[in-house]
């Protein structure tokens, strides 16, 4: 077989028809003829090209309100036969079947249409959901001749292209040109795998739609997702986003892979700097997260995961002033989160430091003219993402969790905010316990996080023992910890992890409680002098 294939026959059908009547005119200027369906033809129609209906090629009607328009022996026919194949050749002739050299397909717009269907988490009194789709919507809008026709082209790619995606036009309308209307063998492998992932991605999408639909409401009846379970099948099917030098180390094979929605730091823009390395996305991903716990300014200044500063504050400026104080030997090399736009006078100051990456929803002008000189450092605008459940691969699996999205306030002293203490925190204690217990809920286990006004005064990350957290923490803090508080993100086994606490300076405690020594941790916290607040939540960070 020849390595190049001359289109001479080719049959579209698009949802999206972006860029169509120019390819199709780039297929007609060679000759070949255009074979389409519905919507697709009449737009090629109306730009002045030739196009012969599918129902002209099979001799049968589209029918069932255009749910079967290619679903036919003469389309897929055309399509699968080997070409040389005596027998194959044979038959084509007897049942007059015409060869299809080329498929322009895109699909359904499922995933579009499911995007608009409010989810529910549990049941809710008075259904205040408004609906956004008719299940009956939904189902139409799965698509079952374009895969089809998808799949017959793709397993014959030796003798048919397969084009599924729009980005792709100008390339193949280049290298029609170079070849005088034929594909390169090479060419229909690419074209033949990316539509077999297409359609991959497709059925995964309808099936963890469908999964969320425990029942089938009638079809005019809102279509609800159930967000209360998770699935009971998973599958993730994300394409290439980024090939990296490397993983955590030099000898590891690295690569990001992304949803498409341009969401969070998976679909994040670089705007300058070294290309992002695989520990460089985990460290922003680490910071961004937890710059998103807070409504005012903050900034969070992150090293191997763990932050070694935060702070919130008037400006991005005071913030980071601030979060850079309460460790600046860890935070040289490191990787910051900001949950604003970066301005000059916060640049001026950032850009003293050696810093790896930012990550930020947007960088001023004058902020990116400051940190320009700085080539290697990588600027990243981010657009937050909703929470996700969390997958961890184990031997043999994966692990799924729900996202932590736990917050207490200080509106919830009724069953989640509860002082356990004689004495209650001060207005300004409950501020800074409050602070610490977002930042705690992002370090390492076994953790404490020692806090004030709105800054991380020292933190104690990933011990063993809470006891060594607390002493950790305490080890590393540059500011005076006096008066400071403390928050753990979880229960004290033994009063000693309290007592190394007060023994550091700290005047009040946030922790979730539940120990069955809790008598004898509030007892000492007592004895100490010391407010405590129980939250009733865990943090664990493994």
């Amino acid at each position: 077989m020849s390595a190049e294939k001359r289109i001479w026959r080719a049959l579209l059908s698009v949802t999206d028809k972006t860029g169509l009547v120019e390819f199709a005119q780039a297929l007609a200027g060679y000759g070949v003829e255009l074979v389409s369906t519905g919507g697709t033809a009449a737009a090629l129609r109306a730009a002045g090209l030739s196009v012969k209906d599918i129902s002209e090629l099979t001799g049968f009607p589209e029918m069932l309100d255009g749910r079967v328009k290619t679903l036919h022996p003469k389309v897929h026919g055309g399509l699968l036969y080997i070409r040389g194949n005596p027998e194959h050749e044979a038959a084509v002739a007897a049942h007059c079947i015409d060869p299809i050299d080329m498929v322009v397909v895109n699909l359904y717009a499922f995933e579009k249409t499911a995007a608009l269907i409010p989810q529910r988490h549990g049941p809710v009194v008075g259904d205040p959901i408004q609906p956004g789709v008719a299940f009956g919507h939904l189902i139409e809008n799965i698509d079952i001749g374009g895969p089809s026709m998808v799949r017959s082209a793709a397993k014959n790619f030796e003798d048919v292209a397969i084009v599924t995606s729009v980005s792709d036009y100008p390339a193949l309308m280049e290298e029609l040109k170079t070849n005088n209307g034929s594909l390169s063998r090479e060419t229909r492998w690419r074209l033949a795998r990316q539509a077999f992932a297409t359609t991959a991605a497709y059925d995964t999408a309808i099936a963890n739609t469908l999964d969320k639909i425990a029942d089938a409401p009638e079809p005019k009846l809102p279509a609800v997702l159930d967000g209360s379970s998770l699935p009971t099948t998973l599958r993730i099917n994300l394409p290439l986003a980024q090939s990296l030098r490397y993983g955590e180390n030099p000898h590891q094979r690295a690569a990001l892979y992304a949803d498409g929605s341009g969401l969070g730091i998976a679909g994040a823009h670089q705007l300058q700097g070294k290309e992002l390395s695989y520990n460089n996305i985990v460290d922003l991903d680490a910071c961004w997260e937890l710059a998103q716990e807070f409504d005012e300014p903050a900034v969070i200044i992150v090293k191997h995961t763990n932050p070694c500063g935060a702070a919130t504050g008037a400006t991005i400026l005071e913030a980071y002033t601030k979060a850079l104080a309460c460790d600046p030997v860890s935070a040289y090399g490191g990787v910051i989160g900001i949950n604003r736009e970066v301005d000059g006078d916060a640049a001026a100051e950032i850009a003293k430091n050696f810093v790896e990456a930012i990550a930020a929803p947007g960088f001023s002008a004058e902020a990116r003219e400051r940190f320009s000189s700085k080539k290697n450092l990588r600027l990243v605008e981010v657009h937050s993402a909703p929470p996700k459940p969390v997958v961890k691969h184990v031997s043999g699996g994966l692990l799924m969790q729900d996202a932590d999205t736990g917050r207490v306030n200080a509106a919830a002293l009724d069953p989640g905010l509860k002082v356990v203490t004689w004495r209650p925190p001060t207005a300004e204690e409950l501020r800074s316990l409050l602070f610490a217990w977002r930042v705690c809920k992002h370090v390492k286990s076994n953790a404490i996080v020692y806090a004030r006004d709105g800054q991380t005064l020292g933190v104690g990350a990933g011990q063993m023992s809470r006891v060594d957290a607390a002493r950790f923490g305490a080890m590393k803090a540059v500011l005076p910890l006096k008066g400071c508080v403390a928050a753990s993100d979880a229960f004290f086994p033994f009063p000693d992890g309290l007592e190394a606490i007060a023994a550091a300076g700290a005047t009040a405690v946030i922790q979730p409680g539940g120990s069955i020594h809790d008598e004898d941790v509030i007892a000492a916290a007592d004895r100490l002098g010391m407010a405590m607040v129980f939250t009733g939540m865990r943090h664990f960070r493994h």
